[in-house]
């Protein structure tokens, strides 16, 4: 399903793949602390297989959110941003919001978030610390796109 949300002013939030500007995604992710380094081949693949929230400013992406899921029981918000110059209007909840209600993920079981300092961005739309972290288990690789770059 693709859909461009309803706008906000000049500002518009849209799901169609097609009009994600990779290369504006990768320039931010490839400085981010949680993708430093990301090829942008992999920035591509990623977008190919995620429902994807692009915010456009008349027309050119200043903000991203991807979310990975079975569109049943699963869902994984990531590689959320909104470019620094765009910051404090709003425009990072409106992506947080039209991400956690679209239709494909709004009736999930588990719906979760890794951050490392904005809990209080996303507790606002239920996100809470889980009450059993010790249940979570990972594979982590924090060095995986430097070794790729060797």
């Amino acid at each position: 399903m693709t859909e461009s949300l309803e706008g906000r002013g000049r500002y518009e939030i849209s799901t169609e793949t097609s009009r994600v500007d990779v290369d504006a995604v990768h320039a931010y992710l490839s400085r981010s602390y949680w993708a430093e380094g990301i090829p942008k081949a992999i920035v591509a693949q990623a977008v190919a297989g995620s429902l994807c929230f692009s915010l456009f400013d008349r027309g050119a992406q200043i903000g991203f959110a991807r979310v990975i899921t079975d569109r049943a029981t699963f869902a994984y918000l990531c590689d959320v941003y909104v470019l620094e110059a765009y910051r404090g209007q709003g425009l990072g909840k409106w992506l947080i919001e039209e991400a956690t209600k679209h239709p494909a993920v709004a009736g999930v079981r588990r719906f979760v978030l890794v951050t490392r300092d904005a809990q209080g961005l996303y507790e606002p739309f239920s996100f809470k610390i889980p009450v059993d972290s010790g249940r979570y288990m990972e594979i982590f690789r924090p060095t995986i796109y430097k070794q790729a770059a060797d």
